[in-house]
């Protein structure tokens, strides 16, 4: 039987790109947390710590609104890191991070962080960069929330979360997706039942599962490949995907869950 292989910085891609040099500076300050699904990392208008680079999990940023509605407006996986506000001036954030695929991320201190950052050296350009692909998919996610259907926004959401994970599956409840579109469950049930019906996902017990990638892409909208080939043209360390046609022992943390 397979075993999963354990945690190690260099699943983050971001992690993996910079120079030996580099890694002999932060990686023996990294410490690996596990992420359980839902667990909050960051709560809006609080103090960041830490900066995040997850290997095998993805985490939602949702903003909150007043009468405790929410929406995502942007996923984070293996490509970056979580946390850009602390090496851009600020100590917080107006979002809410809430983890939506379980894994694991490896966290490093705000003042590691700022002290190789002012080094104007390899981290500081791959941040930035960085920094201009998540302006990207925030763009795009406010046009297609605005302009496309609840189907098409349900397929760019499951390709953006496949995009950041080694397998086909997510583990999602039909409220959960909800939360993070910004609409209500009953869409989200009709839109997965459509996918279901065209042999592209199953779903079971909050079990996820892509068929067939290839559909799902043709079935999304234009806000996808919009996305992937910023991000790819940003960050050229990424493995390459299907284009689109149709170290030592590290001390691991606990976060709390909601």
């Amino acid at each position: 039987m397979s075993t999963k292989p354990k945690p190690h910085p260099q699943q983050n891609h971001l992690l993996a790109a910079l120079a030996p040099d580099v890694q002999a500076r932060l990686f023996p300050h990294l410490e690996l947390v596990p992420l359980p699904l839902r667990s909050l990392m960051y709560e809006s208008g609080r103090t960041m710590r830490h900066v995040y680079f997850p290997t095998d999990a993805i985490v939602s940023l949702q903003y909150i609104m007043e009468n405790g509605a929410s929406t995502a407006i942007l996923v984070v996986g293996n490509e970056g890191l979580l946390g850009i506000s602390l090496f851009m001036g600020g100590q917080g954030t107006p979002s809410r991070s809430i983890v939506q695929s379980a894994g694991h991320a490896y966290r490093l201190p705000r003042p590691m962080v700022k002290e190789e950052f002012n080094r104007h050296g390899q981290l500081l350009l791959l941040m930035l960069r960085y920094t201009q692909a998540l302006i990207t998919q925030v763009a795009q996610t406010a046009v297609c929330n605005r302009h496309h259907s609840i189907d098409q926004q349900l397929c760019r959401w499951l390709l953006l979360s496949m995009d950041r994970l080694s397998h086909n599956q997510l583990t999602m409840t039909q409220e959960f997706i909800g939360n993070m579109l910004g609409v209500r469950r009953e869409g989200v049930t009709q839109a997965a039942l459509k996918l279901q019906q065209q042999g592209v996902i199953s779903y079971s017990r909050g079990l996820i599962k892509v068929l067939d990638r290839d559909k799902l892409e043709t079935l999304s909208c234009e806000c996808y490949g919009v996305v992937k080939k910023e991000t790819e043209l940003l960050l050229p360390y990424l493995p390459q995907r299907q284009v689109i046609t149709n170290v030592a022992a590290i001390p691991v943390v606990k976060l709390p869950t909601v």
